[in-house]
């Protein structure tokens, strides 16, 4: 089986997906962080392609930054300065080529965060 990575935006506090959130997706290599793609989830919270394809999988560090105040901020969620949260890094390992799947359930001053399936 070839690995992938994927993810799923869901919105805890409005009970829906996360539409129109914009994820980064980095390689981190020791002190170096290379930036690989931007995706942006669909009305079901998730991005229409993987966000790294089999084609691309390496077993290695990475980082996906979900950014979540600018997704607030359409969703009509009232801003603080400095909003609680504005980027969520979440920064794991790829050690098998398996499917990774990196959900992320989300409210404007919480989250969690899983290996799904």
């Amino acid at each position: 089986m070839a690995g992938y990575l994927t993810t799923h935006v869901l919105d805890t506090a409005r009970g829906c997906p996360a539409e129109g959130l914009e994820v980064h997706l980095y390689r981190i290599d020791g002190d170096t962080r290379t930036p690989l793609r931007v995706l942006t989830t669909n009305v079901d919270g998730r991005t229409d392609t993987q966000i790294l394809p089999a084609t691309e999988f390496a077993a290695g560090t990475y980082e996906l930054v979900f950014h979540c105040g600018d997704y607030f901020d359409r969703c009509g969620v009232p801003s603080e300065s400095p909003r609680f949260l504005d980027t969520v890094p979440l920064r794991f390992g790829m050690s098998q080529a398996a499917h990774y799947h990196v959900p992320l359930l989300l409210s404007p001053f919480g989250y969690t965060t899983y290996r799904g399936s």
